[in-house]
């Protein structure tokens, strides 16, 4: 079943978030969308998004905690441990990437 936290990049969400490279210059750039696996502990936080490529860069909470490059299509079409989909948090509100990192030290 599809539901609205599984729409990982609606439109309006989408103008929200600067394009690739736009803020490498940024001292501490801000994380717009937050997407999660329900059924383990990864995480990945958005802070520059390139519509044409479906590609994302932020940081990534895994085995390890990391900032780079991730794929859209590959979120959409990943499921966790127990079959469960990638799901956008639905709660989440804009904010420094400093605060989201202090969140996984």
């Amino acid at each position: 079943m599809r539901t609205e936290a599984h729409d990982l990049m609606p439109e309006s969400v989408m103008k929200q978030i600067p394009v690739l490279y736009a803020t490498q210059d940024q001292e501490d750039t801000t994380v717009w969308v937050k997407y999660f696996t329900p059924d383990s502990s990864w995480t990945w936080y958005v802070t520059e998004f390139d519509p044409r490529d479906r590609l994302c860069f932020g940081l990534v909470f895994g085995h390890e905690t990391e900032l780079g490059y991730f794929s859209l299509d590959e979120l959409e079409t990943t499921k966790g441990p127990l079959g469960l989909q990638i799901e956008r948090d639905l709660h989440f509100r804009e904010q420094p990437l400093s605060k989201v990192r202090s969140l996984h030290q």
